[in-house]
């Protein structure tokens, strides 16, 4: 099959530099979000339904994209959250067994825009040098992409949690645990993962403590999510009403938040970390673990009083988990449920569980 025909395209990043490639996915002229890079060498399906790369344009290192298609069992979500696809080059015919649709064939129908043919080297090289940046991608003239591109906004300071949280309430598993996860924007891996601990009810992200305590969990979930953690005020003050009296684990942007809620702080990485190959040492053993991470905000070092740091990244130092010293919580930056990436630290799925057995016991000893 001979590949399909496509329009020229070009990528301009808002401090002007200019990407040519081809129009690719749904057809749109103009495509703006803020652009990173993620390096995993598969898994596209799951990082382009990640929730929570809501309000950025997802560009892969890796050369070819597409080669095994695509599949419903692989969604992370039921739709895309991203702004828009890079890649170098967009594979025409994949060749799996699972695959039920190509990766075009996927974009197209989830109307999410795409560029292929890009030099996504010289792209990633950019963007390590000036961070994370806003874009614009599309057929439109040069200079239109490259105002859209100056206007287009960062996720500083944006609540992206409220475009992608559930509106209503729903109930996985049947175990003899209840855990309330938190969706703030909830893969389905990490659902499937707290299923087999127990019966869990997935909430949205607005839910108050007080639903929270009515529902009488044995432990709290933060799930994952997009944007700047410092603009959700809300559920930093539910969390902080929770802490004490129920067992909390956080991943990702709620890492983020329950570090906000015992007091911490947290700072915008220059381009984040996006990937299935981090190297992260367990302090308390030494181990180093392969993760799989996606997350443009970080916990401040020293900011969180009463905890100890559990995790650390060993490519520039960045904390990857947190316990805290007064309360049973603990959470971690990167992605222990590993869609896609290793499965280095679905320990910490038992961890949760064992937190939660612990404290279940100690009450009713009480």
């Amino acid at each position: 099959m001979s590949p399909p025909e496509r329009a020229p395209a070009l990528l301009v990043t808002a401090d002007g530099v200019v990407f040519a490639g081809e129009a690719a996915g749904a057809s749109r002229p103009i495509a703006t979000g803020e652009l990173v890079f993620n390096t995993a060498m598969s898994g596209y399906q799951e990082v382009i339904t990640d929730p929570s790369y809501a309000g950025q344009v997802v560009a892969f290192t890796n050369t070819h994209i597409g080669n095994y298609g695509t599949n419903g069992d692989d969604d992370e979500a039921p739709r895309p959250r991203c702004e828009g696809v890079v890649v170098r080059d967009l594979t025409a015919v994949p060749s799996n067994w699972r695959s039920t649709e190509g990766l075009e064939a996927f974009l197209v129908r989830h109307g999410l825009a795409a560029i292929t043919g890009v030099d996504t080297r010289r792209l990633t090289r950019h963007l390590r040098r000036v961070g994370a940046i806003p874009c614009a991608f599309g057929t439109a003239p040069e200079a239109e992409l490259r105002a859209a591109a100056a206007a287009a906004p960062t996720t500083d300071g944006l609540d992206l949690v409220s475009g992608v949280t559930a509106t209503t309430t729903s109930t996985y598993g049947d175990g003899p645990l209840r855990i309330v996860a938190f969706d703030f924007g909830v893969k389905a891996t990490m659902v499937r993962r707290l299923a087999a601990l127990g019966r869990v009810t997935v909430v949205p992200a607005g839910t108050t403590a007080a639903e929270v305590r009515a529902l009488e969990p044995d432990g709290v979930f933060l799930s994952n999510g997009p944007g700047d953690p410092a603009a959700l005020s809300g559920p930093r003050d539910t969390i902080a009403e929770l802490l004490g009296r129920v067992p909390i684990f956080g991943i990702c942007l709620g890492h983020q938040l329950l570090a906000a809620a015992l007091g911490g702080t947290t700072y915008k990485l220059p381009f984040g970390h996006h990937g299935a190959n981090h190297p992260v040492q367990r302090l308390d053993t030494g181990v180093v673990e392969i993760t799989s991470q996606n997350h443009n905000y970080a916990v401040a070092a020293g900011s969180v009083p009463d905890t100890e740091v559990t995790h650390v990244n060993l490519n520039d130092g960045v904390i990857e988990g947190i316990r805290s010293r007064r309360v049973p919580a603990f959470s971690v930056q990167y992605h222990p449920e590993a869609a896609p990436g290793p499965h280095d630290a679905r320990y910490l799925f038992a961890a949760f569980n064992a937190l939660m057995q612990r404290t279940a016991t100690s009450a009713g000893q009480r």
